[in-house]
C-alpha cells in the first residue's frame, strides 16, 4: 500500500497517495462544475432551482464518491496486507527453493568435481601405459631395426643364424654331445657336429641360409622382378644345398644326412609353400631344411638315442649291481631266519625260566607257612604238628 508508484517532481508517489491525489482532483473537478453551475444559476434566474437540484445531486455524488474513496481506501489497504503476505510467502518460497537448489547445486559440484578427478586419474594411469607401450614400441622398433640391420648384413645373419643354432644345442644337449665349428678332413668347418652314440659319425649342421635372394622377393613388386628374384633365390640355395653335401657329408667320418638351419619359422614356412621343388631337391642331396622347432625337437630325439645308448653301456654295470642286491637280500634273509630261531629258543627260555621262579615262590610260600606253624606251637602249647611230606619239600 505504501509501495511507491510512480515519481512525481523527483518525489515518490505511493498507491494510497495518487488515490487521495485523485479523489482531491476528482473532488476539485466537481466543485468547479458546481461552481460553474451556480454562475450559471445566478446568470439565468429560470434555471435556479435545476442549479440547486444539480448542486443537491453533486453533493450527494461527492458523498457517494467519498463513500466509495473510503471502501476503496480499505480495499486497497486490505489488498496491501494480502500482497505483502502474499509476497513474504513467495520470498519465503522462493529462499527455500534457491536453498535447495543451492544445496542440490553443492551436491551435484561435489559428485562432478569427484567424477572429475576419479576420470583424470583413471587418464593419467591409461596415459601411462600409453607411454610405457609407446617405450616399448620405441624398444621394439629399435631392436626390429637392428635385426634388419643384421640380417641385411651376410656376416652378421651367418652370426644370428649361429647364434640361435647354438642357443638350440646348448639348452638340450651336454657339452660332450657337440662340437662347434670342427675342422673335417677336408678343412671345411661346419657350424655344428652333434656326436652320435656306439662311435657312429656325427650329424653335422650349417646354420648359413642365403637371405639375398629371398629379400628380392619380399622387395620385387612387379611380375618381373619377383620372377627373377624366385630364379636369383632358386639358383643360389641349390648351389648353397650342393656346397653342405660337398663339404659336410663325408662317408665314414659324418653321417650321410645334414641338417641347413632355417633361423626364422615364417621363412621356413614360405620355403616349404612357394619352393616344394628345392626342398625335394635338398631331401634327394640327402641336406634336411629345420626350422628352430624342427631342430630342438631332433636334438630331443637324438638326446633319447644318447640316453638310450648309455643305458645300454651301463646295463652290464645294472646287471652286476642287481646280482650283488641279490645276494644281499638272501643273506638278508638267512640272517632274519636265524634272529627268528634265535627269539623263539629266547623264548622257550624264557617260558622255562617264568616256570623255574613260578616253582620258586611257591616253595617259599610253602616254607614261610612251615615258620608260622611252629612259632604257633610254642608260643600256644598247642599239639605238636605234622611234618610236611618229604616229597613235597625233596621236589
Amino acid at each position: 500500500m505504501m509501495e511507491p508508484l510512480f515519481i512525481f517532481a523527483g518525489r515518490p508517489v505511493s498507491v494510497l497517495e495518487a488515490c487521495v491525489f485523485g479523489a482531491l482532483a476528482l473532488l476539485v473537478l466537481l466543485l468547479w462544475l458546481g461552481f460553474r453551475t451556480l454562475g450559471q444559476m445566478r446568470k439565468t434566474a429560470e434555471n435556479e432551482t435545476a442549479a440547486r437540484e444539480r448542486i443537491h445531486e453533486l453533493e450527494s455524488h461527492l458523498s457517494e464518491v467519498l463513500k466509495s474513496q473510503g471502501e476503496m481506501t480499505g480495499r486497497m489497504q486490505t489488498m496491501a496486507e494480502v500482497f505483502g503476505s502474499r509476497q513474504s510467502d513467495l520470498m519465503r518460497s522462493l529462499n527455500e527453493r534457491l536453498d535447495g537448489m543451492g544445496h542440490k547445486l553443492g551436491l551435484s559440484m561435489a559428485d562432478t568435481n569427484k567424477q572429475t578427478h576419479e576420470g583424470l586419474r583413471q587418464l593419467h594411469e591409461r596415459l601411462a601405459v600409453i607411454d610405457r607401450a609407446r617405450h616399448t614400441i620405441t624398444d621394439l622398433s629399435t631392436q626390429v631395426s637392428d635385426l634388419q640391420a643384421i640380417l641385411s648384413n651376410k656376416q652378421t645373419r651367418g652370426a644370428f643364424g649361429q647364434g640361435r643354432m647354438e642357443a638350440i644345442i646348448q639348452d638340450q644337449l651336454a657339452p660332450s654331445g657337440y662340437a662347434f665349428q670342427a675342422t673335417l678332413s677336408n678343412n671345411s668347418r661346419p657350424d655344428c657336429l652333434i656326436h652320435m652314440p656306439n662311435g657312429a659319425p656325427p650329424l653335422a649342421i650349417d646354420a648359413k641360409f642365403p637371405l639375398e635372394a629371398f629379400n628380392l622377393i619380399r622387395r620385387a613388386e612387379t611380375d618381373e622382378e619377383v620372377k627373377a628374384a624366385n630364379a636369383q633365390f632358386r639358383r643360389d640355395f641349390t648351389k648353397h644345398i650342393q656346397d653342405v653335401k660337398e663339404k659336410y657329408l663325408i662317408s665314414g667320418e659324418t653321417q650321410d644326412t645334414a641338417f641347413l638351419f632355417v633361423p626364422s619359422e615364417s621363412i621356413f614356412a614360405e620355403l616349404n609353400e612357394q619352393f616344394e621343388d628345392i626342398v625335394q631337391k635338398s631331401h634327394r642331396a640327402r641336406v634336411v631344411i629345420v626350422s628352430p622347432s624342427l631342430l630342438m625337437l631332433s636334438i630331443q630325439v637324438i638326446q633319447a638315442v644318447l640316453r638310450d645308448a648309455k643305458m645300454r653301456e651301463q646295463a652290464h654295470l645294472i646287471q652286476a649291481e642287481v646280482g650283488h642286491l641279490i645276494d644281499d637280500v638272501t643273506r638278508l634273509n638267512d640272517r632274519v631266519g636265524k634272529l627268528q630261531t634265535h627269539f623263539a629258543q629266547a623264548n622257550k627260555d624264557i617260558d622255562q625260566i617264568l616256570i623255574s621262579t613260578e616253582k620258586i615262590s611257591k616253595r617259599s610260600r610253602k616254607i614261610e607257612d612251615l615258620d608260622l606253624g611252629e612259632a604257633e606251637n610254642s608260643e600256644g602249647a598247642a599239639s605238636p604238628v605234622s611234618p610236611a611230606p618229604p616229597t613235597a619239600l625233596s621236589r
